[in-house]
């Protein structure tokens, strides 16, 4: 005699359920981690592009402010977005930003964004 209540394959479908959201659960902590890589990457190229930018503002270094700040993202994995030498002529702002692309498909899937601002001490401080 069947029973109406078998439950042959049951575990089939629960292991194959717990694949599923361990494999999600495990796809966003990657991708987590890949943004937070993104905005330090950002962040730092950022920061390195703006004192190199003030330095060479500054007559400390050759060049172009934009120019050095540029090329300094790009060693650092980063875009330059924008550069800006402040009226005061030794100051600058940039914006790096480090994107996250699909390899396979060729298209960016997240970009982090940072921006710095470096310039001359102040002169008034002691």
């Amino acid at each position: 005699m069947k029973s109406l209540r078998e439950d042959r394959g049951s575990g089939t479908v629960m292991t194959t359920a717990l694949v599923i959201v361990a494999l999600l659960l495990t796809g966003a902590l990657l991708a987590w981690a890949a943004a937070v890589r993104a905005a330090m990457t950002a962040a730092s190229a950022a920061d390195l592009a703006a004192l190199a930018a003030a330095d060479t503002a500054r007559g400390l270094r050759p060049g172009d402010p934009c120019g050095v700040a540029a090329e300094l993202a790009a060693a650092n994995k980063a875009h330059l977005d924008s550069c800006l030498v402040e009226a005061d002529g030794q100051t600058a702002a940039v914006t790096a930003r480090v994107g996250i692309a699909s390899e396979i498909m060729g298209f960016e899937i997240y970009s982090a964004t940072a921006r710095a601002r470096a310039g001359a001490p102040p002169l008034d401080q002691p």
